[in-house]
């Protein structure tokens, strides 16, 4: 039996984006491929100044059942981590620690994505030698966390 592919999603505000759980559906039905969900600790607007850990409950409430969806939508997710709050950092620290196959990330439009702004898309592939897949979602609704 041959090895998974093992697939890297960075996602913050797009995680539970439509665009995004079509984009990793679709990834599955091409067979072989395992996702671990990586939500920097992203902290919004001056909270990060005073705390820079203040996106790390954000971002480990986010994943809260995030990863539970995508296995009831067929993806193969194995993992559910919160990184960084960098996110090329993020990104740079996972791939050192586990081995990836390719990378899919996931930004808002250009217009209002900090992210495309940084240019993470091309520098995550640059950073780790690994194939990107660059999905923009354009809706960044998350629905509201069951109790």
């Amino acid at each position: 039996m041959a090895d998974n592919t093992k697939v890297l999603v960075v996602a913050n505000r797009t995680a539970d984006s439509p665009e995004l759980l079509e984009a990793l559906q679709r990834r599955a039905e091409e067979g072989g491929a395992e996702f671990t969900l990586l939500i920097p600790a992203t902290a919004h607007g001056l909270a990060w100044a005073a705390d820079m850990h203040a996106g790390d409950e954000e971002a480990k409430r986010h994943l809260e059942g995030l990863a539970e969806r995508m296995r009831e939508a067929g993806v193969n997710v194995t993992e559910a981590k919160v990184g960084a709050a960098e996110p090329l950092a993020a990104v740079s620290d996972e791939c050192h620690f586990a081995g990836y196959d390719e990378l899919i990330v996931s930004t808002l439009p250009h217009r209002v994505s900090k992210w495309l702004h940084l240019d993470l898309p091309r520098k995550a592939g640059a950073a780790t030698g690994l194939p990107v897949t660059h999905v923009v979602a354009h809706s960044a609704d998350r629905p509201a966390a069951k109790t």
